[in-house]
């Protein structure tokens, strides 16, 4: 979760149950329209998979999904920070994780809730379900019953068995303090550690640690009750007993004294200034209590300057986050079907976290985190979330340790090859849309919402506002406004700015700048002020025109069409470029972009190279290879059509332009996204790789492409509206509360130079 994003009650529960109620859902993955399909997959055909399987177990892995399935699977006793909620309050946190599985490393998860506090009754419910999933994943069960829980069923179980809370936490802490002793010359033999809080998370750092070599005698080991020392009574187990010290120290207080390193797994508060001012040199303080650390980076610089400091949130340097691990260890000990999660691949994890955090950051991971500079350094000792060679990194270093520990059962022959394959699983569009979106976080831009009376365009204005991405600006009447957020139990006005047109102070100014742009164009001043007073469209593209904002978004009460005239009489085009709108198409696992959906009618050959150049790019920006398709109903001249003369033309524009990406045409859909095909039936083909950019003949085909996509079960973004001189983005008049956050960021982020 984003500490940063001030979430509400009612925009939390609404997206949980606006349309398919849940996160998640089930697709087949192979056709399943005709008999013979239905055969194939079921009986008779299913009869052969299992004979199979039966005769040898192992090829399991090669006709079901077990190999690529996770289970997340918890009873509730310790569902985030809010305790024990039990088994089915326990099940919006793990569809929620099923979800992370699948958007970070490609895996299928699915959540169980088991409804039981008895420890035997869950280990036998999890373990009978082991030949279902290639992994299981605990999660949000308390302490001490979850050391019990996992350390069985790792024994019971030949699949790899993983409490993310413990273990989750452990690699990431220490891949954090392998750079944080780099920086400060400390190394894990020598170094002495407080670690405050004894449950399952802390317990499972400290034994990581250890492992790398720091001696029992230098941690020190806090709870609420003090120091967890040998032959101390009270309040112990025998977790807290394995790591007990011998030491005359009592207090946290006391322990602090003189510590290199502070690990807090505790509670807001439970570190002082005092304490940090008593830390050796150069301390290392981990404070990474959730939602609100131990102490702050704020209160730890106020007294020491040479600090290096880690905490749980997303606002701070240096989040300690399990999103870093789980996906991608869980993605490695697949990948080799190995029968556990060792020592060896948790540590080989947090080391190749901490290697890739001293390597260049790449552009687009920079850009999104602008306002701060992601070099190596003690604000930058752990990666971010977002950065795209995770998926690649982690998983091969994973699947390394496995295999030379001697739990890789399926070893892979050809690393380099694997770590493309697992570069090229993920589609980039979602991580590229979170790196720009980041870079608005880091640079906030005033957005205009033109129809600001519209409770659909209240909502959205308010997620702008709490998803920190600056400040949003609405057009109406103010009490209509405040009447609407509070019948709609929306909260209240604070960072929101309403300007009604009929009453503003800029009303003549606006007036007097439309009137010069239109006044040859049969429009008298009358008119002008007639459109400003009375046109929100117009208002809100005047403020943008003359820099009383940033960016403006619009488009649910009107067309597109009749939006688009009211803003281009407001902005132009920039020069040199085509005003074109471009949709993103999201449809099993690939993204395609569409252009030119909503703007030019029939496109001449020079402004379909154009669109090309835009839409290419566009898809650069967010981390896509552009392979552009010029569409026809023809394939290079097969049948031979006048009508296609067009696109031919414009592919010889483009080889006169000497573009620097890969484009051909004409061809028609099918053969654009079917690589196989395209290589079979016209091997000269320039493309190498299916088109993921589809330039339309004319608006007609691709706006219907677009929307019959979005129809039948893709996700379509758009249309992105590209070309216009000052940002502004035109919604669908169906346009959900979601699709008008992302057209206002997209809006404002084009403000951002």
């Amino acid at each position: 979760m984003d500490d940063r994003l001030s979430i509400t009650e009612q925009e939390a529960l609404l997206l949980h149950s606006s349309g398919r109620p849940g996160k998640i859902a089930i697709q087949p993955t192979k056709p399943l329209t005709t008999q013979r399909d239905l055969s194939l997959a079921y009986s008779p055909g299913v009869a052969f998979p299992c004979l199979r399987i039966h005769k040898d177990p192992a090829a399991a892995y090669d006709y079901t999904a077990k190999g690529n399935l996770v289970a997340v699977i918890s009873n509730g006793t310790a569902v985030l920070g809010l305790g024990d909620l039990g088994a089915l309050a326990s099940k919006p946190v793990m569809e929620g994780k099923a979800v992370l599985f699948k958007r970070f490393a490609d895996i299928d998860a699915i959540d169980l809730e088991v409804d039981t506090h008895d420890v035997d009754e869950f280990i036998n419910c999890v373990r009978f379900l082991g030949p279902s999933f290639g992994g299981i994943n605990l999660e949000d069960i308390k302490a001490p019953e979850c050391f019990i829980i996992e350390q069985r069923l790792r024994e019971l179980m030949e699949i790899p068995v993983f409490h993310d809370d413990q273990h989750g936490t452990a690699i990431i802490t220490t891949a954090g303090l392998i750079n944080a002793f780099d920086l400060t010359g400390r190394d894990f033999k020598t170094a002495r550690m407080v670690v405050n809080g004894a449950g399952a998370a802390a317990i499972a750092c400290v034994e990581l640690i250890k492992s790398m070599g720091m001696p029992h005698d230098n941690v020190i080991l806090c709870d609420t009750a003090g120091v967890i020392y040998q032959g101390r009574e009270k309040g112990m187990n025998q977790w807290k007993s394995a790591h007990a010290a011998n030491t005359k120290l009592r207090t946290l207080e006391e322990a602090i004294k003189g510590a290199d390193i502070f690990l807090g797994l505790s509670a807001k508060g439970a570190m002082t200034g005092d304490m940090v001012r008593n830390m050796a040199q150069k301390p290392i303080i981990f404070a990474m209590a959730n939602p609100d650390p131990e102490i702050t980076p704020e209160e730890v610089r106020a007294v020491r300057a040479d600090a290096i400091v880690a905490t749980g949130r997303s606002d701070y340097p240096n989040q300690v986050n399990n999103i870093l691990g789980f996906p991608y260890i869980f993605r490695g000990a697949l990948d080799v079907r190995a029968s556990t999660i060792n020592e060896p691949m948790k540590i080989a994890a947090a080391r190749a976290l901490a290697d890739l955090a001293r390597e260049d950051v790449p552009d687009e991971v920079d850009a999104a985190y602008a306002g701060r500079r992601l070099r190596y350094g003690p604000e930058y000792i752990i990666p971010v979330p977002f950065d795209p060679r995770l998926v690649s990194r982690i998983p091969a270093a994973v699947a390394r340790a496995a295999m030379d520990s001697g739990v890789a059962r399926k070893p892979i022959i050809d690393m380099r090859n694997y770590e493309s394959e697992l570069s090229a699983r993920l589609d980039p569009t979602a991580a590229g849309l979170h790196l720009i979106f980041e870079k608005l976080h880091a640079n906030p831009r005033r957005v205009v919402f033109a129809e600001g009376e519209e409770e659909r365009v209240i909502r959205a204005a308010l997620a702008f506002r709490n998803a920190g991405y600056g400040t949003p600006v609405l057009i109406g009447r103010e009490e209509r406004i405040q009447e609407t957020l509070k019948s709609g139990g929306l909260g209240d006005i604070d960072g929101l700015e309403i300007h009604n047109a009929r009453l503003s102070k800029h009303n003549a100014q606006y007036t007097e700048f439309l009137y010069r742009r239109m006044q040859r164009q049969g429009l008298l001043f009358r008119d002008c002020q007639r459109l400003v007073n009375q046109d929100r469209n117009i208002f809100a593209a005047c403020m943008v025109a003359q820099g009383d904002a940033d960016a403006m978004v619009t488009g649910i009460t009107r067309s597109f069409s009749d939006a688009l005239d009211d803003v281009t009489r407001v902005i132009d085009p920039r020069p040199n470029e085509q005003l074109l709108g471009l949709s993103m198409v999201f449809a099993k696992g690939r993204t395609v972009f569409i252009a030119d959906t909503s703007v030019n009618e029939l496109p001449t050959p020079e402004q379909l190279a154009d669109i090309a150049i835009q839409s290419a790019a566009a898809a650069r920006r967010i981390g896509h290879e552009p392979r552009v398709a010029l569409l026809s109903f023809s394939n290079f001249g097969n049948p031979p059509r006048e009508k296609a003369e067009r696109i031919r033309e414009a592919v010889a524009v483009l080889d006169q332009r000497k573009v620097d990406f890969e484009y051909e045409g004409e061809m028609q859909a099918d053969v654009a996204l079917d690589f196989d095909l395209m290589r079979r039936l016209y091997p000269f083909s320039r493309l190498k790789g299916p088109a993921n950019i589809l330039v339309m003949p004319a608006l007609h085909s691709a706006n219907i492409s677009a929307k019959l996509m979005q129809q039948l079960g893709g996700t379509v973004i758009g249309p992105v509206l590209m070309g216009l001189s000052k940002p502004a983005q035109i919604v669908q008049a169906g346009a959900t509360v979601s699709d008008l956050l992302t057209a206002a960021a997209l809006a404002g982020l084009a403000a951002v130079r």
